[in-house]
């Protein structure tokens, strides 16, 4: 029988929580049943009326005391920058000329690409993420070693080859032509087979010609469900750098939308430095601006304005992320409390059900994919992560304390890592417990 019944305190959002009092934007069942069939939830509610309308022979699998969520969800990092998290440097660009590049020139070789593969995917499941969005290198290599490892799983995986055609070491680039026909290629490949997704990825405009971008823009137009990903407005001297390139643009955002590249389904990547043009410009197409606090701190970048992009008239779609290998933990625990910490900077509170609506329903519905992820819902699939708000002894300590679930979640976002989570199940199945050892 495939079918199992996971016992647990269940938590589920319905909608961005309004503040820290908004008790109806969540679902919550203190002594919850999950009833799962074929990595399909079946029904989610009060355990005991879940076991009675369940199978007698059913599965039981008790998580009590701990928390059942859906799996966390990362929406910008860098498959090839494992071997490149924690390089010394003083900024993005020097970051990228001295660490970034030398390293992603190894992903030519398809051996090397399918071991680190196997170590990505091995860290997104011990720290409670079950989808992520990933760039690849430029070599067709990386794609399909990706998005085989991601099969192999049986992850709900979004990513793509890179784009690149100048600005770069030699083995680094492609050109328009290629780059166009090896992404067709990777589209052919795996989009669609099994729970893979294929994103259209243009680096970033310093390292593609406008030839490149026309190039990125007919894929779009082609293929026009698929997700766009690149790099907006992360550091100042790319924002001058990449302008000089593109004189003819009124704004870095423009570069973009001149190519067709703004659109709903636009992951950019930071977007800390917007003008206010910019950030109508994103509202009006819908673009997503992705929030990587750890990278941008990390990279002194800058302190991203989530309240101020949320609060405008003209609202900007925001989605949170760790940005591995610029950001420094694969945990969006850790992440969303950096992002906590940012907005105290700004003079802005960070709620923890905002937080973890973020990492949860609300990544879904920035990938627009909250019709099968996100939430506890019938239907969705069982894609969960298990919560223990006391892995640590300073953790239970301080678990001694805690009297609301609003103070659990900060707890766990404020002190929780990988050891936090208890389990990671992929599609029903316990995928944190089966990882190799090694």
């Amino acid at each position: 029988m495939t079918m199992i019944l996971l016992r647990g305190r269940l938590l589920s959002f319905r909608h961005t929580p309004h503040g820290i009092d908004d008790t109806g934007s969540y679902y919550f069942e203190a002594d919850g049943g999950l009833l799962i069939d074929k990595g399909v939830i079946q029904a989610a509610g009060d355990y005991a009326t879940v076991k009675a309308g369940a199978p007698d022979d059913v599965a039981e699998i008790h998580h009590r005391p701990h928390l059942i969520m859906p799996g966390f969800i990362d929406t910008h990092l860098h498959f090839p920058q494992m071997q490149v998290i924690g390089s010394y440097a003083a900024n993005l660009l020097e970051w990228l000329n001295t660490y970034t590049f030398p390293e992603e020139c190894r992903f030519v070789e398809s051996a090397h690409a399918d071991r680190i593969a196997g170590h990505f995917y091995d860290e997104l499941i011990r720290h409670g993420t079950t989808t992520a969005v990933a760039y690849c290198s430029v070599h067709k290599a990386s794609a399909d070693a990706y998005f085989a490892e991601a099969l192999r799983r049986g992850m709900c995986m979004v990513g793509g080859k890179v784009m690149m055609d100048r600005n770069a070491p030699q083995g680094l680039l492609d050109t328009p032509q290629t780059s166009y026909d090896e992404t067709r290629q990777v589209i052919a490949d795996w989009h669609g087979k099994g729970r893979n997704h294929v994103a259209i990825t243009p680096r970033f405009a310093i390292t593609s010609t406008p030839a490149q971008m026309e190039a990125a823009g007919a894929l779009a137009s082609e293929f026009p469900d698929l997700h766009i990903q690149t790099h907006l407005s992360e550091n100042h001297d790319e924002i001058r750098y990449t302008c000089e390139l593109y004189p003819e643009a009124i704004d870095y955002t423009d570069i973009y939308a001149r190519y067709g590249l703004l659109g709903r389904k636009t992951l950019f990547g930071h977007c800390i430095h917007l003008s206010d043009r910019e950030a109508d410009a994103m509202s009006e197409a819908e673009a997503v601006a992705v929030h990587c606090p750890t990278s941008n701190l990390f990279l002194g970048s800058g302190l991203f304005p989530l309240k101020k992009m949320r609060a405008r008239e003209n609202a900007v779609r925001v989605a949170v992320a760790t940005d591995i290998g610029g950001g420094s933990s694969y945990s969006m625990l850790r992440t969303m409390d950096e992002a906590y910490k940012i907005q105290q900077l700004l003079g802005e509170r960070l709620n923890p059900l905002e937080s973890f609506h973020l990492m949860t329903r609300g990544n879904a519905e920035a990938l627009s994919l909250s019709q099968r992820l996100g939430t506890l819902e019938p239907g969705k699939d069982a894609d969960l992560v298990v919560l223990n708000a006391a892995a640590t002894p300073a953790m239970a300590l301080k678990m001694e304390v805690v009297k609301a679930l609003t103070e659990e979640l900060f707890l766990l976002q404020t002190m929780g890592d990988d050891r936090a989570i208890a389990e990671t199940y992929v599609a029903g199945r316990p995928a944190k417990s089966t990882l190799r050892q090694s």
